[in-house]
């Protein structure tokens, strides 16, 4: 199978994660970087032998490149997913999709359109620890999943990033900024929301920074800093969701799916691996799940494999724009449950992306 050639917009820091995992990644062959800051995509061309290091312009121009691989901040993730579709090349965002549901909307038209892939992160739904989750769901382990909850706490991020802002903007706060995460995991675990209920907050409307450099600059927030949330899905599922930047400390657990004849304990959805662990009907102690699935390190990145090999074999990426849209409703769903007190149907619907195969071999995703 023919490598696929990629072009990165946006070199900033989580740019260096994708480049190497590039490496690893035999279907990806990455010929091209660009960013606002030229000298960023210089240095990113240097450091992992890029071919070429260029404007925006010319590699959307650049007949040569198939998939835009968009690492922008998310402010601009529509605008540049959306020239891609127009220079005909499949794109692959960092989350979310876009910030403005009628713009996520608009993607997801215009790539069919244009007979173009279109998709994004996360990816970590394809790790080895969530995927040995899936199987285990999809084997019948658990019985029927009848509810789950997911639990995302912290104090928020003014105390260790050096560019905190934007998260408490808008398309920032705990539901856009780690919510796909958990989403994802979900519709992945038990199927499609149908609708979802919410109450949020502005715990703090000012935050100060504690980091360097910009250490005592306050912060206005603009977006509710704890959502609790209900979500029924399609199926008849009912989950509990947290995310929150108000929490100083927790002992929650990150996703757990109670099922019909048992209950399994999913890994942390912001990362690959493990651990996995399940309690059955009868049973009176959780039991250790080997994982069955690779990609259990910092593996972003294979999404962007997955849509590669997608295009090669005419299939659909796992890593989906109906997916990825289907997410971005619900965030938004949740704020507006909780501005409007009323529960909000979702009107998107998606496919459960379908599990990867065992056995795989390092740097594939399909058999």
């Amino acid at each position: 199978m023919d490598p696929v050639k990629v072009g990165i917009i946006g070199c900033g820091y989580i740019s260096g994660t994708y480049l190497k995992n590039s490496k690893l990644l035999k279907i990806l062959d990455v010929t091209a970087c660009a960013d606002l800051v030229p000298e960023r995509a210089d240095k990113r061309a240097q450091e992992f032998n890029i071919p070429k290091a260029c404007s925006v312009e010319e590699l959307l121009n650049d007949p040569e490149i198939e998939i835009v691989l968009n690492l922008t901040t998310p402010d601009a993730h529509y605008k540049i997913a959306r020239a891609s579709i127009d220079s005909g090349k499949s794109v692959y965002n960092e989350k979310p999709i876009a910030i403005d549901l009628t713009e996520g909307e608009e993607l997801v038209n215009a790539a069919e359109q244009a007979k173009v892939l279109l998709g994004g992160a996360p990816d970590t739904f394809m790790g080895g620890g969530i995927q040995t989750c899936r199987k285990l769901i999809d084997d019948g382990w658990i019985g029927e999943p009848v509810a789950a909850t997911a639990f995302m706490t912290c104090h928020g991020h003014e105390g260790w990033h050096p560019n905190p802002e934007f998260y408490y903007k808008t398309g920032g706060g705990p539901m856009f900024d780690m919510g796909p995460y958990y989403l994802t995991a979900l519709v992945n675990l038990i199927g499609p929301i149908k609708s979802v209920k919410g109450s949020a907050r502005i715990t703090f409307p000012e935050r100060t920074i504690t980091s360097e450099p910009k250490h005592g600059m306050k912060i206005t927030v603009d977006v509710p800093t704890h959502v609790a949330g209900v979500i029924d899905f399609r199926n008849g599922a009912i989950a509990t969701i947290i995310t929150s930047f108000d929490v100083w400390a927790a002992q929650l657990p990150r996703i757990e799916i109670y099922g019909s004849t048992g209950s399994l304990s999913v890994p942390d959805p912001n990362t690959f691996g493990g651990p996995v662990k399940i309690l059955r009907m009868g049973e009176q102690e959780w039991s250790a799940v080997p994982l069955t699935h690779g990609y259990t390190a910092n593996s972003r990145g294979i999404g962007v494999a997955d849509m590669a090999q997608a295009l090669r074999s005419n299939r659909t990426p796992r890593a989906n724009g109906h997916l990825t849209y289907h997410i971005l409703e619900a965030m938004h769903a949740f704020h507006k449950a909780s501005l409007e007190e009323k529960t909000i149907f979702l009107d998107s619907n998606c496919a459960r992306p379908e599990p990867l195969p065992l056995g795989l071999f390092d740097g594939t995703l399909d058999s």
